[in-house]
């Protein structure tokens, strides 16, 4: 039985991942230990769910740092000390530097609301509205130095309905985004989605059946 994966989080906001992925883990459906909480704002609701729910979390500000780069590198040597295996960026609300992503201890995973290789970047609902696609959904992707270019992991789909605006379809793709990455993180813990190798290996296209919806 393999032991559990060591996960570190990066978080900004309220923590809506995370709690995600602590909920799933107390549970007994994902194998995982969160080792640790980081997050760029003190006040942020994923450090207060952190700490009320005895998980070790730190901030750090980057107004107390030269400059971007620097800030990126300590974060990640302060992700380093908890020996994760896993990095999940879950609301993580910065781009984070190239020297920041050579610094990551281990492989580093983002959420992104697009099929990629389509739409990286913002506004993805109202690009794919105007682009007239006729599917669209969310991605599980490796972080590399490019945004949101890293190997596409997962993906889970949902049709573009007539007559739908931004919103609409943003809230369809949201209901969809906890469980894929529930079940991303799932997939790696088990050893069926290898982190390391070939960047052209097969995306895992992740149905309804796959996402334990609630």
């Amino acid at each position: 039985m393999r032991p559990p994966l060591r996960v570190a989080v990066l978080a900004s906001g309220r923590g809506s991942n995370l709690q995600a992925l602590h909920r799933a883990q107390t549970e007994g459906r994902l194998p995982i230990a969160l080792v640790g909480v980081f997050s760029d704002k003190p006040g942020s609701g994923a450090v207060a769910y952190a700490r009320a729910h005895g998980l070790p979390a730190a901030a750090l500000l980057p107004s107390d740092f030269p400059d971007r780069e620097a800030f990126d590198v300590a974060l990640m040597q302060a992700v380093a000390a908890t020996r994760p295996e896993l990095i999940v960026c879950a609301g993580f609300m910065r781009i984070i530097s190239k020297a920041g992503i050579r610094a990551a201890p281990c492989p580093m995973i983002n959420i992104h609301p697009s099929l990629l290789p389509k739409f990286p970047g913002l506004h993805t609902h109202a690009r794919a509205l105007a682009a007239g696609e006729h599917e669209h959904g969310a991605s599980v992707h490796l972080v590399d130095e490019v945004l949101d270019g890293g190997r596409v992991l997962a993906q889970a789909r949902v049709p573009v309905q007539a007559g739908e605006d931004p919103s609409q379809l943003a809230e369809r793709v949201l209901s969809r985004e906890h469980p894929l990455l529930i079940a991303t993180v799932r997939a790696i813990a088990d050893g069926r989605i290898r982190l390391q190798g070939d960047a052209s290996a097969r995306v895992s296209w992740l149905g309804d059946d796959d996402l334990d919806l609630e």
